[in-house]
């Protein structure tokens, strides 16, 4: 992977954004004390495991699916698997200071569903809920850091600087079974809200409206940005905020804040607010395939800055992907091209 000019001059990083462009955020002083708790745990394998320059190229090296445990292909990072359980809580310590309550419940759900897959699956050696891997990325409170939560169905992305969230995409989420039919869990749905406030929404539309929303009566296999390392607009089909009625658009805020408040309420908000700031009117809601719970479907939300994105085609549209991202922002791109910039200005 070619990593982006910007990105390749650390030094770059050590310049500080105008402190007035920026507002401090709890979350990221509590990332910062959980990490630094985490890594005075470790031992010097474990830390050589973990641990990356920000530059590294495996900053952006993520992926949803499972992956080989040992060998090519393999994921970066230390498992939860090579923890001690002391270690372990302090690992989902610095999971819990990126996610809402409600965000965090789910990321510990999708990860236990890897035990049902086991059963469902004979077995299967690829499952299993401790295989999930915890990477840093520069030093924890410095003045720009990041770090990663990653394995089958479950990738969390955060970078801070001066003090403040500054990107928490790509952001992705998963389930499978989606819906679960058998077993002492029967009836459990993970991701519930991503499907069913949007089902709500295109339900709601009238004949019109749903000409322009419901852009074609098959749905792709998955989401189209897949696990890319950086994506872009999808194209502009679909209908656009300002052609809904009050009710829908309070349904498509509702939809929006389904994904973006599964981060910590202080960088959700300024999340929203910068969705807002750039034109709600800009908008557009598309839906591919059935209406109908069971049927397979997808449905995208974009901005001119934000892409939601969502599939339920797999398993008998019983296996839901849903995924978050910013065109410029993710993993701080924006912010270190910034940096990138005053650092050649001050020179």
């Amino acid at each position: 992977m070619r990593i982006p000019h910007f990105l390749t001059l650390a030094a770059a990083l050590a310049v500080a954004l105008p402190a007035a462009s920026l507002r401090a955020h709890e979350s990221a002083a509590e990332m910062a004390d959980a990490a630094k708790v985490l890594l005075a745990s470790l031992t010097d394998d474990q830390k050589a495991k973990m641990l990356y320059e920000l530059t590294d190229a495996e900053r952006e090296n993520w992926h949803f699916i499972p992956k080989p445990f040992e060998g090519d292909g393999m994921r970066g990072g230390l498992t939860l698997k090579d923890m001690r359980p002391d270690q372990r809580h302090l690992a989902y310590a610095l999971l819990s200071t990126a996610l809402s309550h409600r965000g965090y419940t789910t990321a510990l759900e999708i990860m236990s569903l890897e035990q049902v897959l086991w059963e469902l699956e004979n077995q299967a050696p690829k499952r299993d809920t401790l295989m999930y891997y915890l990477s840093i990325f520069g030093e924890p409170g410095s003045k720009a850091w990041g770090w990663r939560w990653e394995g089958h169905h479950l990738a969390q992305n955060f970078t801070v600087a001066d003090g403040k969230v500054v990107a928490a995409t790509p952001n992705f989420f998963a389930s499978n079974p989606g819906e679960v039919r058998q077993g002492p869990r029967a009836g459990l749905r993970v991701l519930a809200g991503e499907e069913d406030v949007a089902r709500r929404l295109v339900q709601s539309l009238d004949d019109a409206q749903k000409a322009k929303a419901v852009t074609g009566s098959a749905a792709p296999e998955d989401i189209l940005t897949a696990a890319e390392k950086k994506v872009g607009p999808l194209g502009g089909e679909g209908i656009a905020y300002g052609d809904l009625n009050a009710e829908q658009q309070k349904n498509l805020k509702e939809l929006m804040e389904v994904y973006i408040r599964r981060v910590k309420p202080d960088v959700a908000a300024d999340e929203l607010a910068a969705i807002e700031k750039t034109g709600l009117d800009k908008i557009v809601f598309a839906w591919l395939g059935g209406l109908q719970k069971g049927d397979p479907h997808y449905y995208r939300v974009q901005g001119p800055t934000f892409l939601l994105e969502y599939a339920n085609t797999q398993n008998g549209a019983n296996h839901v992907h849903a995924v978050w991202r910013d065109f410029e922002g993710d993993f701080g791109r924006d912010l270190l091209r910034e940096h990138y910039q005053a650092h050649h200005r001050a020179e």
